[in-house]
This record gives C-alpha cells, structure tokens and sequence, in this order.
C-alpha cells in the first residue's frame, strides 16, 4: 500500500511537469508526445484511484487516439521556419 501512496503523490507532479513541457517545446511532435505521457501518467492515477474502466478508457482515447489525431494533423501541413536577420 506505501507504494501506491507514494504514486499518488509523485503523478500529479510528474503530469504537471509533462504538461509544462509541452507547453515549452516548440516542435510540435514532440510537445504532443509530452502530451501522450501526462494522458498515460493520467490513465495510470484513474487505476490507482480504482478506476479502471475511466483508466482504460483515458488511455485508449486520451493517449493512443487523440495523439495520432494530432500527429496525422502536424503532418499534413507544411513546416516553415522563422527567418531571423
């Protein structure tokens, strides 16, 4: 039990700086990658707050549908880099 305790205290931390990084990375496949792994990290704390139907659901349309969604979107449009004189 003093693991789950000491999960329950370390994900939300750890989803708030997977968070903060994807509002900080510029390139986009990776800030939503960053976004995968706090949806992931979030399926894991709805299982271990026991419930798993809310964590199987998180992670299959949180982390594997919406981050494909977004990657198939980034790819589809054209990157053009900022010039700086």
């Amino acid at each position: 039990m003093i693991l789950f305790d000491i999960a329950h205290i370390l994900l939300p931390i750890i989803m708030v700086i997977a968070a903060g990084i994807a509002v900080y990375l510029k390139d986009l496949i990776s800030a939503t990658i960053a976004l995968a792994a706090m949806s992931l990290l979030l399926s894991l704390e709805f299982y271990i707050l026991q419930a798993p139907d809310v964590a199987i659901a998180e992670a299959g349309v949180g982390a594997c549908l919406t981050t494909a969604i977004f990657v198939i979107a980034i790819r589809s449009t054209k990157r053009i880099e900022e010039e700086v004189d």
